[in-house]
């Protein structure tokens, strides 16, 4: 089980579009940062165009104080910094299952590993984890940032296919699910 410090945060940095060398020119430099954040991280890898696997985004799932530590973990990072990325989603989060990725029980390689993001508003959606547990690396609500209301899902998920991976979410409950292809990041 993940000992929370204060709050968990889902982070979510995507690409500007051509930003591809740059974003290779640093990272070591982004490795170095996220190294800062080792025992705060609870998931963390990028994501991909499914056509020609180029890098599309960053995912950090992170333990952090309070909203002023994970806006700074957010927008200090090196690549923000750089102009790699063209936004970030920043929002509070809970982690359901209560594990890192690296406590995953299928482990950092094989099959097919996906971002699944489900933007909602009103009535919560998707509050207890799916009963097959065995194929979630990351599982949660997206919150305001009082953490009072839910505003979507988000998911990382070991799956065959994207379609499989967007129905762990409810579709009709959100007003889009976005799916993007993932793999653990870090260090190998």
């Amino acid at each position: 089980m993940v000992q929370t410090l204060g709050m968990e945060f889902f982070c979510y940095h995507r690409d500007r579009p051509g930003s591809g060398a740059l974003r290779y020119e640093l990272l070591e430099e982004h490795w170095s940062y996220m190294d800062r954040y080792e025992k705060e991280l609870i998931a963390r890898g990028p994501t991909f165009s499914r056509d020609d696997e180029m890098p599309t985004g960053s995912v950090h799932i992170v333990d952090l104080p309070d909203p002023t530590a994970a806006r700074a973990f957010a927008f200090d990072e090196p690549n923000y910094q750089a102009g790699v990325y063209r936004d970030v989603l920043l929002r509070r989060w809970r982690n359901l299952l209560g594990r890192t990725m690296w406590d995953f029980p299928g482990g950092r390689t094989g099959d097919d590993r996906y971002l699944v993001l489900g933007l909602g508003s009103g009535e919560a959606a998707d509050l207890t984890v799916p009963s097959d547990q065995d194929e979630l690396v990351a599982y949660g609500p997206l919150l305001s940032d009082d953490g009072s209301t839910w505003v979507g899902t988000a998911a990382l998920v070991r799956a065959p296919n994207p379609d499989t991976a967007r129905a762990v979410l409810t579709a009709d409950r959100y007003a889009d699910i976005e799916v993007h292809a993932w793999e653990f990041g870090g260090r190998r």
